[in-house]
């Protein structure tokens, strides 16, 4: 019985993520709109678009159309098993299935299943699209694996379900190091989720959506699709790390009160999105490096119990 509870849990936490991932980027297209003058997209378009794409012939171009395929399913089938990780406004359904380790894993391959589209299409541009995006992994990784560490080293286990807690705050006194973790995560949040100023790997005006351009039909569908859903896993891990408050409060409160928190988190990346210019690489990767700076700075804050 139990194990049929784990299970509808976790299918209820894909759903929602499956459901709410097209909506919020929706909003983030139209409210983007707005702050530019334009009327925008209907809410809807992105659910149609996928649609649409779905409907159409499936194309293969790349050099390497079995890794295409491969690289495809892996990242949509990568970002929902995260989704079973993590609290969605509930308790983490696969709470005893891992821990922070494999959390880092599992993130780190949604990247690497890009720069294996990227590889698989074999264009120049897919081969400058992976070599961004494999230097901004390379830069962004660290971040969020020093902010799950801290948390573990302040509650002293790597139980998903434990640190995916406010567990960065649950140092002794003033909690120095969830602090500091908490202004670079963000700043470099907007990297984490590949919009602008920091979609550099992608770039539509410079390199025609890099890694992707010889993707179409159902497998565009499918990335696009998985790329939304990684905005929400996103600003859940965030919730859950940095304002978990009020998760806790009987359902449906604690549960509308977290994606009301996720909400508000992708209006911020909307806002940034709207009114920044695309960085260019180097200048990416010296504002990473000096990330990556302070969060060594707060991993060392958190050893010494602060």
């Amino acid at each position: 019985m139990e194990v049929l509870i784990l299970i509808l849990r976790s299918f209820a936490n894909v759903v929602v993520v499956l459901a709410l991932a097209p909506l919020f980027e929706g909003l983030l297209r139209k409210v983007t709109a707005r702050i530019q003058s334009r009327q925008g997209p209907p809410l809807l378009q992105p659910y149609y678009d996928l649609l649409k794409l779905l409907g159409k012939e499936d194309i293969e171009s790349g050099e390497s159309p079995w890794m295409q395929r491969f690289a495809v399913h892996l990242a949509l089938a990568t970002v929902l098993t995260v989704a079973c990780l993590i609290p969605l406004g509930a308790p983490v359904p696969l709470a005893g299935a891992g821990d922070i380790i494999l959390l880092v894993y599992l993130l780190t391959l949604a990247g690497i299943c890009t720069l294996l589209a990227g590889l698989a299409a074999g264009s120049t541009f897919s081969l400058i699209g992976i070599s961004r995006e494999m230097i901004t992994m390379i830069a962004l990784e660290p971040l969020f694996a020093i902010t799950l560490i801290i948390g573990a080293v302040n509650t002293g286990t790597f139980r998903l379900e434990t640190v995916l807690d406010g567990s960065v705050y649950a140092g002794g006194g003033v909690p120095w190091s969830g602090l500091l973790m908490l202004a670079v995560m963000l700043l470099s949040f907007q990297a984490f989720v590949q919009r602008v100023p920091f979609d550099i790997a992608e770039a539509e005006t410079e390199i025609m959506e890099g890694p992707l351009i010889e993707y179409s039909g159902p497998k565009l569908a499918v990335f696009k699709y998985a790329q939304m859903v990684r905005l929400v896993i996103y600003s859940s891990l965030f919730v859950a790390l940095f304002i978990p408050w009020g998760s806790h409060l009987v359902f449906p409160i604690g549960w509308l009160l977290f994606w009301a928190k996720v909400l508000v988190l992708v209006l911020l990346v909307t806002l940034v999105a709207a009114t920044h210019a695309r960085y260019r690489i180097d200048q990416a990767l010296r504002y990473y490096g000096g990330l990556v700076g302070v969060s060594f700075v707060a991993l060392v804050l958190a050893g010494f119990g602060y």
